[in-house]
């Protein structure tokens, strides 16, 4: 089957069946051997997420009437063929044809003509997307952007085109390894350009690498990790022989940080989704380190623990994603208004149960990669005005001494929009 065929059914999966692209673009992968039909697959999902509303519109307006049922697969090609003619260097020609091709191998014989009638429609027109609404002109759902308005009156456009962006990639060193900079000149002497983050183990990479490419990866030498996600081990600041709990664990990234930071620590890494935990103990094994992993609910901790307090705990809380909107642009179309005040109050639910379960002189670091205010901010500060015994400590990196936490915004210092709020338990 070919790239666009592969594409479109992704796509469909995203849209129509409400799978995220992380899961549905690998199972399109897999049924590819050449490493650059992957990468350009990659390409055409990435960008029909990023351009959805002005690609969607213009396929919409070529229609003679809607694609529907079992064939609405074909709306989604349509999308495909319109993102390679306006957005790639694909000649024209081979754009066409290929999707095409695509339509027959979807098993729509009789309606190939029609894919083929629709996209040399929209290249003989060569008309700008459309632009008439909000939506359309930024390429955001209407939802989304008003609460970027409210939150962020003076920068909410430059959010958003910062979410449109193409990502960087970072690197973790681990410091068990060797030092950042001994790592940085083994990356130097495999002719591969870097600048240093601001956290102590950050390594900017100024292209992306395959990370079979980079020196000792697989050795545990150092992992993939956004610049901001590397702030959370470090401002959770663990110390060995503590007793640390990572409420929502998986990937497992910031439980593998944790241990690199100091290795003699205690620490419990949990999360909700025990398939998850599979990918949580692959980084653990890579990086040669140990964790106590539990399937379990960060909201109902007696369920699966009987031991003590936590001296720290780490409660990295589920969330509307939307500070990573430019890694994962299907959030977009996944989430809905609604679903914010859902993961507010279950933000809210974690974090209160979790709070029992931390030391009198402890430190639970809040962390989320949104950068709604309801999820951050507000949540934080409705926290602590029914939370006696809740210290919010200043983060040295936040704009104001006086802000509530740290909100980091998509493409500040090139890294993901992330927020943090440090709190320490009255005595």
């Amino acid at each position: 089957m070919n790239v666009r065929a592969l594409a479109a059914k992704a796509i469909y999966e995203v849209l129509e069946k409400g799978t995220s692209l992380s899961v549905a673009l690998p199972d399109q992968q897999q049924h590819l051997e050449n490493g650059k039909d992957k990468a350009l697959l990659a390409e055409l999902c990435y960008g029909v997420m990023r351009q959805l509303p002005q690609l969607d519109k213009c396929v919409s307006d070529c229609l003679a009437k809607p694609f529907k049922g079992k064939q609405r697969i074909l709306h989604q090609l349509l999308i495909v063929g319109c993102y390679q003619l306006y957005f790639t260097r694909i000649p024209a020609h081979a754009a066409i044809s290929e999707t095409a091709e695509a339509c027959r191998q979807l098993r729509f014989d009789g309606l190939v003509k029609v894919v083929n009638g629709v996209l040399r429609n929209i290249q003989r027109q060569d008309a700008a997307l459309n632009t008439d609404s909000d939506t359309l002109r930024f390429n955001t759902p209407a939802w989304f952007i008003k609460r970027l308005q409210q939150a962020y009156p003076e920068s909410w456009q430059a959010i958003i085109e910062q979410s449109h962006q193409r990502p960087p990639m970072w690197l973790r060193n681990n410091q068990q390894s060797q030092t950042r900079e001994v790592y940085l000149a083994a990356l130097a002497q495999h002719d591969i350009q870097t600048q240093v983050g601001l956290s102590q183990d950050a390594i900017l990479l100024e292209s992306a690498k395959d990370v079979a490419a980079l020196p000792d990866f697989m050795e545990g030498a150092a992992s993939v990790q956004d610049g901001a996600a590397q702030w959370a081990a470090t401002l959770l600041a663990p110390t060995a022989d503590e007793l640390i709990l990572d409420a929502c664990a998986a990937p497992g990234g910031k439980s593998c940080h944790l241990l690199e930071l100091a290795p003699n620590i205690n620490l419990v890494a949990v999360d909700f989704d025990q398939k998850r935990l599979v990918r949580v103990q692959q980084n653990l094994d890579r990086l040669h380190l140990k964790a106590q992993l539990i399937h379990g609910d960060a909201a109902d901790i007696p369920s699966w623990w009987q031991g003590q307090q936590f001296d720290r705990i780490l409660l990295d809380a589920p969330c509307s994603a939307t500070g990573v909107i430019r890694r994962h642009p299907d959030i977009k179309w996944l989430r809905k208004n609604s679903d914010i005040e859902e993961l507010a109050n279950l933000q809210k639910q974690i974090l209160d149960h979790c709070w029992q379960w931390l030391k009198p002189g402890g430190t639970l670091l809040y962390a989320t990669c949104s950068i709604l205010p309801q999820e951050n901010s507000q949540q934080v500060e409705q926290f602590l005005a029914r939370t006696p015994d809740a210290n919010l400590v200043p983060i040295e990196q936040q704009t104001h001494r006086d802000d509530i936490g740290w909100q980091i915004l998509p493409g500040q210092n090139n890294m993901d929009g992330f927020y943090y709020a440090r709190l320490v338990k009255a005595l």
